[in-house]
């Protein structure tokens, strides 16, 4: 699926914009389920906390700031299942970490029109915290991005430097949403990377990423997918404990390794 310039390019700087990946008519179908789950089944918030909120909106817009999400898309659409077993990504997925590939999960982001939810700078591992690198985030577009509704943004090759620890705290001790230091991991200083329906931009667990408010009249949805070696054992976050589908491949039997169990709440 990836040429060897496209997987050098990833290991290198730690992003990829991959094309096209769906079909208009599959575009069609996941866009008109995406508005049915966000009608029926996200929920609706500020968004992230902390001091970078101040930052990076000014009063008025933090106060309408709004974040649409859920999780495990697959769980509630048909058409979201076919995407995250979709052959072009999953193979493509296969390039990236090997012959198997395991989904780890899904996750809705909608920013709303005029006061859509910014991310600031952070690296998803603070949020799925994994032993290795061997962990790719998949950004699914269903809306064009740009720089006035909040396309993504890297710093460039900053995967390298490994997992970074994140503010987790507020000033008066409260806990906040995982970010980077504002006066050291800026967004101007990163790399933007818009998109089009039906593209996918895919990164490395380590890069280091946000992106800004969206100042349009229109919503800009947006999913994210995370895909994994299976050896690659998580050790905090979102859904730390929880198998995967295999994708790709077959997980392989570490020594003393059980079967999953089956057993429902009783």
């Amino acid at each position: 699926m990836l040429t060897p310039t496209e997987i050098d390019f990833f290991w290198v700087h730690g992003y990829l914009r991959i094309p096209q990946i769906f079909t208009a008519a599959e575009i069609d179908q996941m866009s008109n389920e995406m508005d049915w789950l966000i009608e029926t089944w996200a929920s609706r918030s500020p968004g992230w906390s902390g001091a970078w909120r101040q930052q990076y909106m000014d009063p008025e817009t933090e106060k309408r700031s709004e974040l649409i999400a859920m999780h495990d898309l697959s769980f509630y659409s048909e058409s979201w299942m076919r995407v995250v077993t979709h052959n072009k990504l999953c193979d493509a997925m296969g390039d990236l970490l090997g012959a198997d590939v395991e989904l780890h999960h899904s996750t809705m982001h909608v920013k709303p029109p005029e006061t859509g939810h910014p991310f600031p700078m952070h690296q998803d591992w603070a949020f799925y915290q994994h032993l290795d690198n061997r962990y790719v985030d998949v950004l699914v577009h269903l809306d064009d991005t740009c720089h006035q509704n909040g396309e993504i943004r890297f710093l460039d090759g900053s995967h390298k430097a490994g997992a970074i620890e994140h503010i987790t705290q507020q000033a008066d001790g409260s806990g906040c949403t995982p970010h980077l230091p504002t006066d050291q991991y800026r967004l101007e200083d990163s790399v933007a990377v818009p998109a089009q329906k039906g593209d996918v931009v895919c990164f490395n667990i380590h890069t280091v990423h946000g992106s800004a408010i969206n100042q349009t009249k229109v919503s800009r949805r947006m999913v994210r997918l995370g895909y994994r070696h299976p050896e690659n054992q998580q050790v905090g976050g979102q859904s730390l404990g929880r198998p995967g589908i295999m994708v790709r491949g077959c997980r392989q039997r570490q020594e003393g390794q059980s079967l999953f169990s089956n057993a429902g709440p009783r």
